[in-house]
């Protein structure tokens, strides 16, 4: 007979090894070309010592001279809070029951709601990767004054059916909590929500529900212009990405500028690249216009990419319109307290009933963050929409 401790089992033995297979080389090719890691962790911390600039202990001399003087690495500290990444799923006690004396019925329950988990943690990992860690998925795009349940946002890239989503305004005040996405409307670019909203302001933000502020520090973060890792950028020049603006154009020859400068300025030698899908079209466009070969190539984790002289160009769905990102990935680390674990009650069971329903619900976790600990060994073309 089936029951909530087959339920519990299964999730443990059976459906975390493949969860967990699945979220750190399914999401994308970037993050299956990230190394994850325990190094760093520090209690609730990532601390880590990264050196920077050249030894200066080297030199020439005469026969009997001088020996060179010593002279170290230098070293910087970064500094980052362990992000709390959450996947949940539900199941009713009447389905429970319904399938109790039907194994293959029971499966097929577990396996829907993994399904749906899954799928959610995926897009929402792969979102987070080309984020800054703020959370916010777009901004109210005008002002209409008026209540209503349908939102033009200024951009739709990041909205899906099915999210609960936070609204604030420009003062980071909270005015809706958990609105779930009904529909997005991705022509018109408006979302329509299960709440209304007393007055349309932009300026207002939308995010995942209690995600405000807590999200990982991905591309956005790294190629931003704020201070990052603890450290200000003003005094540590090493901490700036290489960044051209291309003002709306696009030659194949920008792509090697910005691997040259990486290579030339600090050593750092390209991998890997992604860009929007618009990019990808214009890039396309330049080999048919230049009639040069197209030549593509398999990567980790069964994903198929462009080839730019051996280095796979891949394009993603959260990558900033108009934007190419050229990345040294052995430059990053996704530093964590664990890997995926479903979080257990004081009986060790993961199922638990949901405080006054009669429903079951089971929660994933993973206490983790990125850090990339040579920015400068990065690089961005951005404003390419030829």
């Amino acid at each position: 007979m089936v029951n909530l401790e087959t339920a519990d089992k299964a999730l443990k033995s059976v459906y975390l090894g493949v969860v967990t297979e699945q979220l750190n080389t399914a999401v994308n090719p970037l993050l299956t070309k990230i190394e994850q890691t325990s190094s760093d962790v520090w209690g609730k911390e990532i601390i880590k010592l990264v050196s920077y600039g050249l030894n200066g202990g080297v030199g020439a001399g005469e026969e009997c001279g001088t020996l060179p003087t010593a002279a170290g690495n230098n070293y910087a500290q970064f500094k980052l809070d362990l992000k709390n990444l959450y996947g949940s799923i539900e199941i009713s006690d009447k389905a429970i029951r319904a399938s109790q004396n039907n194994v293959g019925a029971f499966v097929n329950l577990l396996n829907a709601e993994m399904e749906g988990l899954l799928k959610a943690s995926k897009y929402n990992l792969g979102r987070m990767l080309y984020g800054n860690g703020d959370g916010i998925l777009g901004n109210i795009a005008v002002n209409e004054g008026s209540n209503t349940n349908v939102v033009k946002v200024n951009n739709i890239q990041n909205f899906a059916v099915g999210m609960l989503v936070d609204m604030y305004d420009y003062n980071d005040n909270l005015k809706i909590s958990k609105a779930r996405i009904l529909d997005v409307d991705r022509k018109n670019i408006e979302i329509v929500i299960d709440k209304e909203v007393d007055q349309l302001n932009t300026g207002y933000y939308f995010t995942i529900q209690n995600s405000k502020g807590n999200e990982l520090t991905g591309l956005g973060a790294i190629f931003g212009d704020t201070d990052i890792y603890g450290l200000k950028r003003s005094e540590n020049n090493w901490l700036k990405p290489f960044k051209k603006s291309l003002d709306g154009t696009f030659e194949l020859g920008a792509i090697q500028e910005a691997i040259d400068t990486c290579d030339f300025n600090t050593g750092s030698e390209i991998n890997f690249i992604t860009c929007a899908y618009n990019v990808k079209r214009v890039y396309v466009k330049n080999l048919s216009y230049n009639r040069i070969n197209m030549d593509f190539m398999n990567i980790d984790g069964g994903f198929k990419a462009i080839s730019y002289n051996g280095i796979p160009l891949y394009s993603d769905r959260f990558a900033e319109d108009g934007s190419m990102y050229l990345l040294n990935t052995n430059d990053f680390k996704m530093h964590q307290l664990c890997d995926w674990r479903w979080i257990e009650g004081d009986s060790g069971n993961v199922i638990k009933q949901k405080l006054g329903t009669p429903t079951y619900t089971a929660t994933l976790v993973k206490y983790a963050d990125l850090i990339c600990d040579r920015p400068c060994g990065q690089a961005k073309l951005y404003n390419i929409f030829q």
